[in-house]
């Protein structure tokens, strides 16, 4: 569903200019995201007149159950920038392209059911396989580590239970339970930060062995949850606040808009 709003055209000429905005930058937004089950664009200019010389009064998106790159699902995206400028003749080659970049406040909504989703994607259990752990040698006697089943539970207070299965080389596999705070870092990165295992789900012969696998599971996911590494095209996401809320993680920011997406 692609919709948008653009002043309110007075002549034949603004009003085709208009129309033909809305497709180009629907087709645009459309095109960041494998999957969409719905992407709303808003295009607010008055007078409309102001196309013709590509000055837009602001631009916004919202978008719902999106998938990211084939494999990150995302419940909610949205972002509004203020005044933009457009090269107008770019829009007449079915193109979109700004005269410089812009910045857009942003919104960023994971549901539980998505966050575990993305945990299962190849791009994040393949670089939890065979770890070596050179601070754990007394543990892995050099041995490497595989870290498998991660599921995350939102807690309220931005605290996530992290559920895992540890194991060393072809050993025995060893249950990881906590509770850890998330946290956002450098406004790109995520954090997993004060670790509190919960032992009692967890046999007495292993608790000494999960205890020191949880602080290196959690090591893990720290260098890897990079904002960076999952950028849209031309968009890059930066984060000032983050909240959990019942079944959803709420990341609150900005965009910082290059050039409108050639490709998703």
């Amino acid at each position: 569903m692609f919709g948008s709003l653009i002043g309110n055209p007075t002549t034949e000429g603004t009003d085709w200019g208009a129309k033909m905005l809305d497709t180009v930058a629907s087709r645009s937004i459309a095109q960041l995201f494998s999957q969409s089950e719905s992407v709303d664009v808003q295009i607010r200019c008055s007078p409309s007149s102001k196309l013709l010389q590509g000055s837009i009064d602001s631009f916004k998106m919202n978008g719902r159950e999106l998938v990211i790159r084939r494999r990150f699902p995302v419940q909610e995206m949205s972002f509004e920038t203020d005044s933009v400028s457009i090269d107008f003749s770019s829009v007449l080659s079915g193109q979109l392209q700004l005269k410089q970049p812009t910045q857009a406040i942003a919104q960023v909504v994971l549901s539980e059911a998505g966050i575990n989703q993305a945990f299962e994607a190849d791009l994040v259990t393949q670089r939890l396989q065979e770890l070596e752990l050179p601070g754990l040698e007394s543990l892995t006697q050099g041995k490497p580590v595989s870290f498998t089943h991660v599921k995350v539970k939102l807690k309220p207070g931005n605290r996530i239970q992290l559920t895992a299965t540890a194991q060393i080389a072809t050993g025995p596999e060893i249950p990881i339970v906590l509770e850890t705070t998330v946290e956002i870092e450098r406004r790109r990165r995520i954090n997993f930060t004060n670790p509190q295992c919960i032992d009692e789900s967890v046999p007495d012969e292993l608790r000494q062995d999960s205890q020191q696998l949880s602080q290196a599971l959690l090591e893990a996911l720290n260098g890897m949850v990079d904002l960076d590494r999952f950028n849209l095209d031309g968009v890059k996401l930066r984060l000032n606040r983050l909240e959990t809320r019942q079944d959803t993680l709420t990341f609150n920011g900005y965009a910082e808009i290059s050039h409108f997406p050639r490709h998703g």
